[in-house]
């Protein structure tokens, strides 16, 4: 399902940043019900995966110690987490139609787009993931 031009986000919950200053996982309801996630990160995150990756393969044997980190989910890499800074790009993407590239769908594996009895579901699982995972903090998006 791409996003109808026009649907906006009705409200975005941010991760607090107490433990990791530098990443942080993002939550996006939009008007119609439907529910986004990306992680936001900032440089020092990546270096902290390159040193973090250098000093395991320091321990390993017959291989190089190299510096590198791997992206196994999308990652937006921004200045900083402030509100501001992640709500702007929240706008910019979906002003250039890549939104969708860079955040996941949260959804119910069974879900039919027409179901609304999945759709609740899938409402049900975001909900559970904001109050059982992410210590989050609600914004209502004017």
């Amino acid at each position: 399902m791409n996003l109808e031009f026009g649907v906006m986000p009705k409200r975005i919950w941010i991760e607090s940043q107490d433990c990791d200053p530098d990443a942080s996982d993002v939550i996006v309801e939009m008007e119609d019900g439907s529910f986004y996630t990306a992680l936001f990160v900032t440089l020092p995150y990546l270096r902290r995966q390159m040193e973090l990756s250098f000093e395991v393969s320091k321990q390993l044997p017959d291989t190089p110690a190299i510096r590198y980190a791997v992206m196994e989910t999308p990652h937006i890499l921004v200045e900083n987490l402030c509100r501001d800074t992640i709500e702007d790009t929240i706008d910019n993407l979906l002003a250039l139609d890549t939104f969708e590239t860079v955040f996941t769908r949260v959804i119910d594996d069974s879900m039919d787009e027409n179901d609304s009895e999945a759709r609740t579901r899938t409402a049900e699982v975001a909900a559970v993931v904001l109050t059982e995972v992410l210590r989050a903090e609600e914004n209502t998006v004017a």
